[in-house]
């Protein structure tokens, strides 16, 4: 029997209680856009909140540079007062040159560290998903980066948390058309101008036509090269064991967490578990 894909809810809920080890009591803030990502993260936190014992307010920012940018946040503002949310935005005056996309995003979290400051707010929420997270790791390809620049958008990094990146842009597409939010589309996404948006619209779905689970094995990729190395587990002779990428996660995110509980099977009857005191894998039995 074929069982139906989780839902928005049921990924962010997921990956904020295992890998954005979010905390009973915490206060997020949201930065919002009024753009189908955000406005769909918005609606699945405040429906997770009580759930999950954090609260969550809202922050929007316009960078200056469309005039459309205010009525789009009125959106946000909108579902946020909807959902007993609190909202607040700021104003910014950018102006127009190079390297906009770079220096926008700098000013944009300047200005949600400052709000998120101002209302006592411990951990910072952006919507980046599982396709923003594939078109950035081929972007740093394009551009030369090393192992190290590819381990990009970890699920959270310091105070800042991303719920949504282990979910695709047609998991948000399908909340958002499910519970009939309205959301804003920026202009500037469709700018092929840009090398994202090039990736987005050329690149990533030739890849796709090629290799259908290309934005999993980009993600698993940044995942692998964020962590270092795989974990190393030895069989009775000291050889080691070549561990699946699965395994590989599943091992990471007990180590995470602190879980001591962890039995994975592997080929042959073996069984492989950490250990109380390392918290390194090991093998633990083996079937004759």
């Amino acid at each position: 029997m074929r069982s139906h894909p989780p839902t928005l809810l049921k990924i962010v809920e997921r990956t904020l209680a295992e890998e954005c080890a979010i905390e009973r009591g915490s206060h997020v803030l949201l930065g919002v856009s009024g753009g189908g990502d955000s406005t769909a993260l918005l609606h699945v936190l405040a429906r997770l909140q009580k759930r999950l014992g954090f609260s969550v307010s809202a922050h929007g920012v316009d960078h200056g540079l469309r005039p459309e940018a205010a009525a789009e946040l009125d959106l946000a503002q909108a579902l946020s007062r909807e959902l007993g949310i609190g909202f607040s935005r700021s104003r910014l005056a950018l102006e127009a040159g190079s390297n906009l996309q770079a220096r926008a995003r700098a000013a944009r979290y300047r200005a949600l560290d400052k709000a998120a400051r101002a209302i006592g707010a411990s951990l910072l929420a952006t919507a980046h998903h599982a396709d923003d997270r594939a078109e950035t790791v081929l972007l740093r390809l394009l551009r030369g980066a090393g192992p190290h620049g590819l381990g990009v958008l970890p699920p959270r990094s310091g105070n800042l948390i991303r719920p949504l990146i282990r979910a695709r842009k047609s998991d948000i597409l399908a909340h958002l058309a499910r519970h009939q939010i309205r959301f804003a589309e920026d202009p500037s996404n469709s700018n092929r101008r840009y090398l994202r948006v090039r990736v987005r619209h050329e690149l990533l779905p030739l890849l796709e036509e090629l290799s259908p689970q290309i934005v999993r094995h980009l993600n698993a990729l940044a995942d692998e090269l964020m962590a270092g190395p795989a974990p190393v587990v030895l069989d009775d002779t000291d050889q080691p064991i070549l561990l699946g990428r699965s395994q590989v996660a599943a091992v990471r995110r007990a180590q995470a967490r602190g879980l001591i509980g962890l039995r994975l099977r592997l080929r042959g009857g073996r069984e492989l578990a950490l250990d109380p005191l390392t918290r390194r894998p090991v093998l633990l039995t083996r079937t004759r």
